[in-house]
């Protein structure tokens, strides 16, 4: 990963990373991490997932949710579990027997 990232949302509330050539690495994967790039990228990812999953119980233990608010979490929460499949797809080969 670069030494010199930066983590926010966007206007839509879709988290990114911004490395010091400036290009968007949050929606789209990278198909050329190396193997260490990839397994920080996979611990980033599933801790975001993790905290999604705890503020969706928050927000659905709290009176009345915000039934929209719960959608984007949820949709944000799938694409981070497709990402983190195909990370781990990239880590590990495909052996055919």
């Amino acid at each position: 990963m670069c030494d010199d990232m930066r983590f926010g949302d966007d206007s839509r509330g879709v988290a990114y990373a911004k490395g010091k050539e400036g290009a968007l690495l949050g929606d789209a994967m990278d198909d050329t991490l190396d193997d260490g790039e990839a397994i920080a990228r996979l611990n980033l990812l599933r801790i975001e997932h993790r905290d999604l999953d705890a503020a969706i119980v928050a927000l659905a233990a709290g009176g009345v949710p915000d039934q929209l608010q719960m959608m984007r979490l949820k949709k944000r929460k799938l694409r981070l579990r497709d990402e983190i499949a195909a990370l781990e797809d990239q880590l590990i080969p495909d052996i055919i027997a």
